[in-house]
């Protein structure tokens, strides 16, 4: 499946119309806050490159997002196996969007459909995300859907300099607690 709908969003696969919007969102300090900086160019659209090799590869991946009344580009949501390294397994769901869009409720949304994508279609028995301890509104998508903060799960991100980045947290979801909301 390359696309999901919600009642306002399109996830779907990636675009060459999407590689300037994206790399201005990634160009924008405050939408990569909480992500170490601001990417080039280049590296903006390489990202999209490894998206769209990792779908080829596994049939699921990060969907472009876009409203779907206008078909604008607003950012990302989708799942993703967590990154080698990390003191855990497994998949993990994430979103970012560009500032206009945000406080509009679209990552919730987003991140619900991509949940029961996972679980209903995927067969997935549980899905994580991962935020820094200091990104607060990603940790309060994470409640609305449903997700568990596990504290026993949180680390520090190898990978992050000392700082702000580095500390962060993990929750959880299984598809029986999904179920249940």
């Amino acid at each position: 499946m390359t696309q999901l709908h919600t009642d306002r969003l399109t996830l779907r696969r990636w675009r060459d119309s999407d590689l300037e919007p994206w790399a201005a969102m990634n160009a924008d300090p405050e939408v990569r806050r909480h992500l170490g900086g601001p990417l080039t160019r280049e590296q903006s659209d390489a990202s999209v490159a490894r998206f769209e090799a990792d779908w080829d590869r596994r049939g699921y991946g990060w969907w472009a997002l876009a409203v779907r009344d206008t078909g604008e580009f607003i950012g990302f949501a989708g799942l993703d196996q967590v990154d080698e390294g990390m003191p855990f397994t497994g998949v993990e769901t994430g979103w970012r969007l560009a500032r206009p869009a945000w406080g509009h409720g679209y990552a919730t949304e987003a991140a619900r459909t991509v949940l029961a994508h996972g679980f209903g279609t995927l067969g997935l028995p549980e899905i994580l995300a991962v935020t820094t301890a200091g990104n607060l509104r990603s940790q309060a998508v994470m409640r609305r859907i449903g997700m568990t903060r596990d504290p026993a799960g949180d680390f520090d991100d190898p990978s992050a300099p000392e700082g702000p980045l580095r500390a962060n947290v993990l929750f959880r979801i299984s598809r029986g607690d999904a179920r249940r909301q």
